[in-house]
């Protein structure tokens, strides 16, 4: 009886520290008003983040995407919906198809590899110089 009380012990500690497989679509949950940034002296997109994804902010979750190496002297890495022709920043999406990711590390990835990550999502609606969506403590796994 003791073995079989620790093991769904065990089972329940699992499962509460396990992470949520998200889609493209969960993150889809936002909408877009324009706000004046006084330090910039210009109007951005702001984001107007659904219940959905409100919900996640701060949560261990799994994201499956095109990895975009962008800047590796800079640490700057971004997950996309899309490869990289036809990505967000060449018109083709809009910034909730695209995640920042922080990385403690340089993954020697190609763009547009294929990979599945587990971090921790942090919704950004105040900081334009970092996208609506980020990543921390990003473990990467490729796919195929």
């Amino acid at each position: 009886m003791k073995t079989k009380l620790f093991l769904l012990f065990i089972i329940a500690c699992n499962l509460s520290m396990a992470q949520k497989s998200i889609t493209w679509d969960d993150l889809a949950d936002v909408t877009f008003t324009d706000k004046y940034f006084p330090i910039y002296e210009e109007y951005f997109m702001y984001p107007n983040f659904g219940e959905n994804v409100k919900s996640l902010d701060g949560q261990l979750v799994e994201l499956q995407g095109y990895f975009l190496n962008i800047s590796p002297e800079d640490n700057l890495y971004i997950l996309s919906k899309s490869t990289m022709a036809m990505c967000f920043f060449c018109g083709m999406g809009g910034p909730e198809t695209v995640v920042e990711l922080r990385l403690d590390d340089n993954p020697k990835l190609k763009t547009d590899t294929v990979v599945k990550i587990t971090a921790t999502l942090q919704l950004n609606s105040e900081d334009v110089d970092h996208l609506i969506y980020i990543l921390k403590d990003c473990k990467l796994e490729k796919v195929n």
